[in-house]
């Protein structure tokens, strides 16, 4: 049975940083592409951040460009998101995802991910 667990979530001011994890079970984690997508009230589930099976290619979304960072360690079966400059706006629940390799679609799709996290809470307060 697949389990991704997400945690490090929780409250910060503006500006600050959360550094998120997220620790797979029951599959070849180093045969998955790894996302990390966030859902605020309200709103559509939105891509954050992806990284291909090795940690060589990662891509992100435009409003987290420049302040977030993924990265994965194949051996402890976890992937990161380092959160720095915080503001509202990124307040949400976030959920990570994992992908067979060689499945097609943008890491951006969410159609591509065939198991997700339960997720945790992002809340940036002003």
């Amino acid at each position: 049975q697949v389990q991704l667990v997400e945690s490090g979530g929780g409250v910060v001011q503006a500006g600050g940083s959360l550094r998120l994890s997220c620790t797979a079970s029951g599959l070849t984690f180093s045969t998955y592409v790894m996302g990390w997508f966030r859902q605020a009230p309200g709103k559509e589930r939105e891509f954050v951040a992806g990284i291909n099976w090795s940690g060589g290619w990662t891509n992100y979304a435009d409003p987290v460009k420049g302040r977030f960072a993924i990265s994965r360690e194949n051996a402890k079966n976890t992937v990161i998101l380092q959160m720095d400059s915080l503001n509202a706006d990124d307040t949400a629940v976030y959920y990570c995802a994992a992908s067979p390799t060689d499945r097609s679609g943008s890491y951006s799709d969410r159609r591509r991910y065939s198991y997700w996290g339960q997720g945790t809470q992002v809340t940036v307060s002003s």
